[in-house]
């Protein structure tokens, strides 16, 4: 069986050490599909030390034995070689002398596998990790010096770890070239950071564990070496950064134009602010700073699309580039504002503290306008030698850390959960936030423990940081998420127990939009497939006692389409956006409230709302539509508070959420079985059959493209329910859907004028036709319409039958 890790263990005179080691590692991976390889520097008699503790062991063991001549470099170069020789695809480095615990193998490759990273470190500086196994206070000192020289040496690099110089971690060997790599000494981990800036990083709190036997190998000597490959890292790295700027000369001027632009509306904000706020108007400073950003933002968008970007005018439209520009720095005001307030409460002028805070946000709104505005190729924007990619969220999993005393409440925060859910019979919910989107599950008569519950408390610590960052706690399971702001952000922790606790900051608890879509509806998806069930992103209703569901991607266009399906042919409303099914095609009512996009205002009618909430609803569905969700998505991918902006965001302009009633006169049903499945998409008009197989795809694809927002896809990795991971639970997910599939014949329709609600009407027709019994269908009656002719157009795929009938 190929092995998926290999772990590289260089080692010089560890004679003692490496019986204990083998021993206490191969435990540790017992059941884990892992080599061992031992490259080995020794002079003394490690080599068959190895040979024999190797000889019964239940796990591959391969011994690489150097020849002097073949040392250079030291333990880095021996590293190397291990990765050269490894079969596996994830490589895992350890030291020989038992001061990184085996124990902690298991849980940095669970690491890997699980979380969408290229490296994972082993650190002594992160959450509750130590260094307790070096030897005194001296050796305690110069490994934090060492540590602190590589950050200032490489401030953009090194700042992605804790512990750059630990000499414990695994790394994927697709992400590196090793032939690239030029190591000395014993900071082999320093080497790859610094020459693959690419590589996405978590990291794993240790304990550093006392030397089992013999010396350690630290000496003057090494830390010379240490210091010569630091000086040689740092010139090469500034040759490639220089070479690569040259690359982009556009880049320095377009800068500068960017710059002189924003002087300006900086100069016109400041002019603006003093008339609104000092002189003619009085109005508080917080109020004239929002009117002055409208003015600015007005100016600097017509300079930035003529001047700066204006080989790029043919991007969105001047209207679409335009809207996105005010979109951008209306977010970008929604952080201004706090920090604006708390420069003037330390005692700084309303004018030279609006302008800190416009300057502070000049290299975000540079990054956003460049590529997501007006839509500049990445490669001009920035080398990625320059500028290595950091993650916006930094992963931790905290081993030396009791889960249980992290975090724990504050005594006079009450216990009350006042909102009850009974979701479908399945997962009962207590909250001590109003979850709207939960209304028709209301049950107020419940008590007892629930299975989620919600409640409002401090989470993370007091002061600020300068990334998001997703902590996992192992005993007890816990996760914890915290943003820069700390306390004051939209903090959360979920504890894994037999009842799921869910703790929101302040601030989340005021956007309830946001802890039912980002948390509480991630936490529903697994415990409905953990009892057998499947929270699908997808569309139902009955017509005519026919059970039909609709699936697409998101912002495709269901939402429209059901309304127009009961607005036209009447029926019965199950869900538009989440659909409990089980393995035997029957469907359980979701009937959240619809969210109106841009595109589905088209099938609300007048009629429906007030002139007021007209107005209001072109703004908002304009928001929280795609190009709205396109621009947080980018804005997710850099280091800013994205969940905090997101329930600022959804405070200041709520989401445009309605019951189905209140648009369209309907009822809902509780539950159907389901007996033709939809899958709408945009294009040329064309219907095809779509293969159970094929079926099944599509519907994980698109209902993991409805959990896209962060923090999702950094949460979920880390969810384990029972003895269940993410993993499986998209198995068990995967294992319904395909029973339930098997029952129901898939159908592809493409339209590129919104005309599903159209054709789904004339192939059920069609369909009920074809089922009528021969002698019942009259050739003489020639009253009934005319049924339209609906051709069906094989896919690529194969087509089942049933999906072709």
């Amino acid at each position: 069986m190929r092995p998926e890790l290999a772990v590289i263990i260089p080692t010089r005179n560890e004679a003692e050490n490496v019986g204990p080691l083998l021993e206490r590692l191969v435990a540790a991976l017992a059941g884990l599909p892992a080599e061992i390889i031992v490259v080995d520097d020794s002079d003394d008699d490690t080599p068959r030390a190895l040979a024999e503790a190797g000889a019964g062991m239940d796990m591959p063991v391969r011994l690489l034995h150097r020849r002097p001549s073949q040392r250079a470099g030291g333990l880095s170069t021996a590293v190397v070689s291990g990765m050269k020789v490894a079969r596996a695809p994830w490589a895992l480095v350890m030291d020989g002398d038992l001061q990184h615990p085996p124990e902690v193998v298991p849980h940095l490759f669970a690491t890997a596998r699980r979380q969408n990273v290229d490296l994972v470190v082993a650190s002594r500086y992160a959450g509750h990790g130590n260094s307790a196994g070096l030897d005194g206070g001296a050796r305690k000192g110069s490994s934090r010096l060492a540590t602190r020289i590589a950050k200032v040496t490489f401030p953009r690099r090194a700042a992605r770890v804790s512990d750059p110089m630990s000499g414990f971690f695994a790394v994927r060997l697709a992400a590196l070239d090793p032939e690239r790599l030029r190591p000395h000494g014993y900071k082999i981990l320093l080497e790859l950071i610094v020459r693959n800036p690419h590589l996405r990083t978590a990291e794993v709190s240790f304990s550093f564990a006392p030397r089992h036997a013999g010396e350690s190998k630290t000496s003057v000597r090494e830390a010379l070496r240490f210091g010569r490959h630091l000086a040689r890292l740092r010139t090469q790295i500034a040759r490639e950064r220089k070479e690569d700027v040259q690359r982009a000369p556009r880049l320095r001027s377009r800068v500068i134009v960017f710059g002189l632009v924003g002087l300006s509306g900086i100069v016109v904000n400041s002019a603006a602010l003093w008339l609104l706020h000092m002189n003619a108007f009085q109005l508080h400073y917080l109020v004239a700073a929002t009117l002055a950003t409208q003015v600015s933002t007005l100016l600097n968008f017509l300079l930035t699309d003529r001047l700066v970007f204006r080989s790029s005018s043919g991007k969105h439209g001047v209207w679409g580039r335009g809207w996105r520009f005010f979109a951008m720095n209306n977010l970008a005001l929604l952080l201004r504002l706090p920090l604006l307030a708390a420069l003037v409460h330390l005692g700084i002028p309303v004018i030279p503290a609006n302008v800190l805070t416009l300057l502070a946000l000049f290299v975000v709104r540079y990054v956003v306008s460049d590529r997501l505005i007006f839509g500049r190729p990445a490669e001009t924007v920035a080398p990625q030698v320059e500028r290595p990619q950091v993650e916006p969220v930094k992963h931790l999993v905290d081993l030396a850390a009791d889960g249980a005393l992290v975090d724990r409440a504050r005594p006079k925060r009450i216990r009350y959960l006042p909102y009850r859910y009974d979701v479908a019979g399945i997962v009962t919910i207590g909250s001590q936030v109003c979850l709207p989107e939960l209304e028709y599950f209301r049950a107020q008569w419940l008590d007892g423990d629930m299975d989620i519950a919600i409640r409002i408390g401090d989470v993370g610590r007091g002061t600020p940081m300068g990334r998001a960052v997703v902590t996992q706690f192992v005993n007890p399971r816990a996760l914890r998420y915290e943003e820069h702001l700390g306390r004051l952000g939209a903090n959360f922790r979920i504890d894994l127990g037999s009842t799921i606790e869910v703790t929101v900051g302040p601030l989340l608890a005021r956007s309830p939009h946001v802890v039912y879509t980002n948390i509480l509806e991630a936490l529903l998806r697994f415990v409905v497939a953990d009892r057998g069930r499947m929270l699908l992103h997808s569309a139902c209703l009955e017509l005519d006692g026919h059970g039909v569901m609709l699936s697409a991607r998101t912002d495709t266009g269901k939402t429209g389409t059901i309304l127009r399906l009961l607005r036209e042919q009447g029926g019965l409303f199950l869900s538009d956006d989440m659909t409990i099914i089980d393995e035997h095609a029957t469907a359980l009512a979701f009937p959240k409230p619809l969210t109106i996009s841009h595109h589905t205002l088209r099938a609300v009618e007048a009629r429906d709302l007030s002139p007021a909430e007209w107005r209001h609803l072109r703004l908002q569905s304009r928001l929280h539509s795609k190009e709205g969700r396109s621009l947080a998505l980018v804005l997710s991918r850099y280091n800013l508070p994205i969940m905090a902006i997101n329930s600022l965001t959804q405070m200041a302009v709520p989401p445009p959420k309605y019951n189905v009633d209140r648009l369209v006169p309907c009822r809902t049903k509780a539950s159907t079985r389901v007996r033709d499945l939809f899958l709408i998409e945009r294009g040329p008009d064309r219907i095809s059959g779509v293969t159970e197989e094929r079926a099944v795809d599509e519907l994980m694809l698109n209902t993991a493209d409805a959990y896209g927002f962060p923090p999702f896809h950094y949460l979920a990795p880390a969810i384990v329910l029972g003895d269940g991971d993410y993993a499986e639970l998209q198995r068990k997910e995967r294992a319904v859907l395909a029973a339930a599939m098997s029952l129901i014949p898939a159908r592809r329709i493409a339209s590129d004028s919104f005309g599903w609600a159209d054709t789904i009407p004339e192939l059920l027709a069609r369909n009920r036709v074809l089922e009528e019994p021969a002698e019942a269908v009259h050739p003489q009656a020639s009253t009934s319409p005319r049924l339209p002719q609906v051709r069906l157009h094989p896919e690529s795929e194969r087509t089942s039958d049933r999906a072709a009938t």
